[in-house]
């Protein structure tokens, strides 16, 4: 009974210290962040006695005996996390966020002040390194079953993992911002604007690219030239592998001008293919490039919700809610091609040209939030010709890439449309991951579910522009879409037991710039759906669950569900 008693103490210790800690996770809220700076110790000590009680002599011996004795690890683990995380990481990272929210973050002309944010760059890092090894080592501790616990056990994990989340997005955010808004000196990055209702594996069809310089903070936004102008500069030249997958093999052949640049899975590739278009034209010959943005109408909607409403030159109002639709549908209805990338250059300019104007500590971190999270959707994505900073925009996550940690694993998922149209924004894609089995090497087995499906309904193609639904192609009628699908297993690991549900055809084995990739075409009528079953096993170094990398859709993806309460990643 003694042992219950306290594991009910530790309970309300962890309850009142997180209950009291409720507001850290909204780093924009100056007088909470304050607030809660007043109560750290308080907090701490609620963490201490929490830790003091499941480390005494009586949880010691518990330890030891069978049913309870993991469960007793688990407590002992939560406590020490927790403790851990306010006693190191809150209080460094509470400071340097007070340090910014007293600071000047936007300069009189409206650009962003970078000096309070390179004071408190080192700061926010270290805090985060800190938390993320924390939370996960709190992750991986398995599910206790004792009542007095587990409600705790499962509130704080919530609560940690959003605080997380939010610090580590701020933190890389902030550790290449400065050099990216030309804080040393200025910058020159092309921005290729991608419509993922085309879809290419790293996104979608290049519309139009445009220039954005930043000089100390401040953004400029040059004219954005539609695809035709760089059409007669050739091709980013492909390795023999992405001519033989992309070109060689149809039905839609790519020719690696500026349209297909998206083609490529990897940012670094599309990247170094616009450069190269880029140093023949007669304007950009005379230009350094720096550095490269690929983005879509989903992460400038993202933009626009922060910064405020776009109005176009015709009048219409796009939002935070209606731009991805706009720009990836309704235009292709209502507009003549010759209009369309015009008022996607409007919705540009605004709004990254604002998106670093009227700053403060609310706005920074809703943007590093967006940036991260679009990233990791490659609704956006960054490339840097200089390898120092590349590498550190890679390691914030920032670059699109097939698979390549071996310690995060994600099994990599890339379409490109066969059939020249819009159809993408009507292919949905959803997936499911489950853990089948923890290995004795510490890898883990999963069995993933993955699905496309066409949801145009066949009576309304006859009301919609060819533009959208394509015209008869190969066999291949109005509204019918072809995917080019590439599989790739996790880094350092394997896939295999591969499995089609639907319409496939020239499935084949294939090695793209040394990995090896699983790849086929499916064949998706209006209403018809393919299903991809396959069992992926993960390296033996992998610390977190698997993940799907794919290309993007036309709106944030909320399709993915993970079932993986087999075991401890890690352990």
């Amino acid at each position: 009974m003694r042992f219950y008693s306290q594991a009910k103490q530790v309970r309300d210790h962890e309850q009142k210290a997180l209950q009291m800690v409720g507001a850290f996770s909204d780093v924009t809220n100056a007088d909470e962040m304050t607030r809660l700076q007043a109560q750290l110790p308080a907090i701490r000590q609620e963490t201490s006695a929490a830790k003091g009680i499941a480390h005494g002599t009586l949880w010691n011996y518990a330890k030891k005996l069978p049913k309870v004795g993991d469960d007793v690890t688990t407590v002992q683990g939560m406590t020490t996390a927790v403790d851990s995380i306010m006693g190191d990481a809150v209080p460094g990272f509470v400071n340097a966020v007070t340090g910014l929210q007293s600071s000047q973050l936007t300069t009189g002309d409206g650009q962003l002040n970078l000096q309070p944010i390179l004071n408190a760059q080192k700061s926010i890092a270290s805090a985060n390194v800190v938390l993320q090894q924390q939370v996960a080592d709190f992750n991986n501790l398995p599910n206790p079953s004792i009542s007095q616990v587990k409600d705790s056990y499962d509130t704080a994990k919530t609560s940690l993992n959003s605080v997380a989340k939010s610090v580590d997005s701020l933190s890389k955010a902030m550790n290449i911002l400065p050099d990216f808004l030309g804080s040393s000196q200025p910058r020159n990055y092309l921005i290729m604007s991608m419509t993922t209702s085309e879809a290419r594996s790293a996104g979608g069809l290049i519309g139009s690219v445009g220039m954005m310089t930043t000089n100390n903070g401040k953004i400029s936004i040059g004219d954005f030239l539609p695809n035709q102008v760089y059409i007669p500069y050739g091709a980013g030249a492909p390795t023999n592998d992405e001519y033989r997958v992309f070109h060689g093999w149809g039905p839609l052949h790519m020719s690696f001008d500026v349209r297909d640049l998206a083609v490529y899975p990897d940012a670094s590739r599309s990247a170094e293919g616009i450069r190269a278009i880029w140093q023949r034209t007669s304007w950009g010959k005379k230009q350094n490039v720096d550095g490269v943005l690929l983005l879509d109408p989903v992460f400038l909607q993202e933009l626009i919700g922060i910064n405020g409403d776009v109005k176009l030159s015709d009048g219409r109002v796009l939002t935070g809610k209606n731009t991805a639709e706009f720009l990836l549908n309704t235009v292709y209805k209502e507009y003549p091609v010759a209009q369309q990338d015009l008022y996607f250059q409007q919705v540009a300019t605004q709004s990254i040209g604002n998106m670093f104007s009227n700053m403060n500590v609310k706005k920074l971190a809703q943007t590093a939030d967006i940036m991260g999270t679009m990233a990791a959707g490659r609704h956006f994505s960054m490339y840097s010709f200089d390898k120092n900073v590349e590498k550190t925009i890679s390691d914030a996550g920032f670059t699109a890439q097939t698979p390549s940690s071996e310690e995060h694993p994600a099994v990599g998922v890339y379409v490109t449309e066969q059939h020249g149209s819009k159809l993408d924004w009507y292919i949905h894609r959803t997936s499911n991951i489950t853990r089948s089995s923890c290995n004795a090497n510490g890898s883990q087995t999963y069995t993933v579910r993955y699905t496309l499906e066409n949801t145009l309904n066949s009576g309304d193609i006859a009301g919609l522009p060819e533009y959208i639904v394509g015209h008869e192609q190969d066999g291949m009628a109005p509204g019918t879409a072809m995917e080019k699908t590439l599989l790739y297993a996790p880094a350092g690991g394997s896939l295999s037991n591969l499995n089609i549900s639907g319409s496939v055809s020239g499935q084949r084995k294939e090695t793209i710039n040394g990995k090896s990739v699983q790849a086929f075409n499916l064949l998706l009528k209006p209403g018809q759906k393919a299903t991809l079953t396959f069992d992926v096993t993960t390296s033996s170094k992998s610390v977190s669950d698997l993940t799907v990398d794919q290309t993007p859709m036309g709106w944030a993806d909320t399709g993915v569900t993970v079932n993986t309460n087999a075991c401890a990643i890690g352990k």
